[in-house]
């Protein structure tokens, strides 16, 4: 394996460079904080994340040996954006569905699964862009069924009978779907 340049931001880290460690936060930290905001974070949750990320890329340099194959700004983004779906989905905020793998087993392949996490992005801005387009009762109803609530109860709320409720959801789901295949290139 070829370790990168940016090796030396690990190193920073094992030796407490004050100069790496602020070259880190000034270079670094914006872009975990733009991200994390835009994703139903506050400035707090970002300084947060960020500070728990660096703390594990220590604890993962000095006592796993972490050698950079690939740029630290991709790897350090990596695992700032899976510590905030973690802590999303702990919250209750995000319906996650993502396969997040435990970060003590980090393959060697970051770019990949940098790639990976972009791809998930774009489909999760597609999937939201497309589900504005669909009329308000459809969202209403989608929004109440995402909940994992029971079908029986939701039916009951909207006022509908539960065989309506189904049909409903058959039919705008089948809308999303299609306004979604539609932006495939």
């Amino acid at each position: 394996m070829v370790i990168h340049a940016d090796q030396r931001f690990i190193e920073g880290l094992l030796r407490n460079d004050g100069q790496i460690v602020e070259e880190i936060y000034r270079r670094f930290a914006p872009s975990v904080r733009a991200h994390i905001q835009k994703n139903r974070g506050n400035e707090e949750d970002a300084a947060d994340i960020f500070q728990e990320s660096l703390i594990d890329l220590y604890n993962q340099a000095k006592y796993k040996d972490l050698k950079l194959s690939c740029p630290f700004e991709p790897f350090l983004l990596l695992v700032c954006k899976r510590k905030w779906l973690n802590e999303l989905k702990k919250r209750g905020h995000s319906p996650v569905t993502k396969s997040a793998e435990d970060l003590s087993d980090w393959g060697e392949d970051v770019f990949a699964a940098t790639e990976k996490l972009a791809h998930e992005e774009d489909r999760a801005r597609v999937f939201i862009q497309q589900f504005e387009k669909l009329g308000e009762r459809c969202r209403e109803l989608l929004r109440m069924i995402l909940t994992g609530e029971r079908q029986e109860k939701i039916a009951e709320a909207l006022g509908v009978s539960y065989g309506y409720l189904r049909k409903k959801k058959s039919e705008c789901m089948s809308t999303l779907l299609s306004y979604i295949q539609a932006q495939k290139p």
